[in-house]
């Protein structure tokens, strides 16, 4: 992995939710940036998404809750104070209430179930509500959907988030900066999503510089 060189947003609330589409690393990759730059993150991780980290990485995650937290927290290096790790039935942790949610929130990657779930505000766990309290709180969402082909249901679901004021950025990593690794390509995307935080970034220089 290249090194992380972010400002510090000491005061930034992010919400990052990682679900059971393939491409765990960019969640991990983007997870680790936001700890770099001192962001707070509420991490929020689904069933299917400890199935895709089990076969997508070399990563022994632990799923229950406090364990999980221990184990991220160990691996990046982040004080207790900027992770918190939340189950997916906590229903009291802050970001399911407007009153106490983030300024960002990230879907990364984004499962085509949780689209339709946000995009039908089913709010039936802990991901869905922090996304539904963020379209209604006019605050930033962002979803990093990794599908192929996108039926016409997933297009009509990104059409409709977008509409509502959601960023939809897929996993696609662009060539022209020649990337050398697979951790060159996860940096593209990553780097779009910090761009769209507002994270000033070096993982990968700007068009024309």
């Amino acid at each position: 992995m290249t090194s992380v060189s972010l400002s510090s947003s000491d005061n930034l609330k992010v919400t990052l939710a990682i679900t059971g589409a393939s491409g765990a690393q960019y969640g991990l990759r983007l997870l680790e940036c936001l700890l770099g730059a001192g962001c707070q993150v509420s991490l929020l991780v689904s069933a299917a998404a400890q199935v895709v980290l089990a076969a997508e990485t070399d990563l022994k995650v632990p799923a229950a809750t406090a364990a999980m937290q221990a184990f991220f927290s160990d691996l990046y290096g982040a004080e207790s104070e900027r992770l918190k790790v939340f189950s997916k039935q906590q229903w009291m942790a802050p970001v399911a209430s407007g009153s106490g949610g983030g300024d960002v929130m990230v879907v990364c990657p984004c499962s085509t179930g949780s689209l339709s779930a946000i995009a039908c505000g089913a709010s039936n766990n802990l991901i869905e509500r922090a996304a539904d309290v963020h379209l209604k709180e006019r605050r930033k969402l962002i979803l990093v959907p990794r599908e192929a082909p996108y039926s016409e249901i997933h297009l009509e679901h990104m059409l409709k988030l977008t509409r509502m004021g959601a960023v939809v950025i897929p996993a696609s990593p662009g060539f022209y900066n020649r990337p050398q690794s697979v951790e060159d390509m996860v940096d593209f995307v990553v780097a779009r999503i910090l761009s769209q935080i507002g994270l000033p970034q070096s993982l990968v220089p700007a068009w024309g510089e």
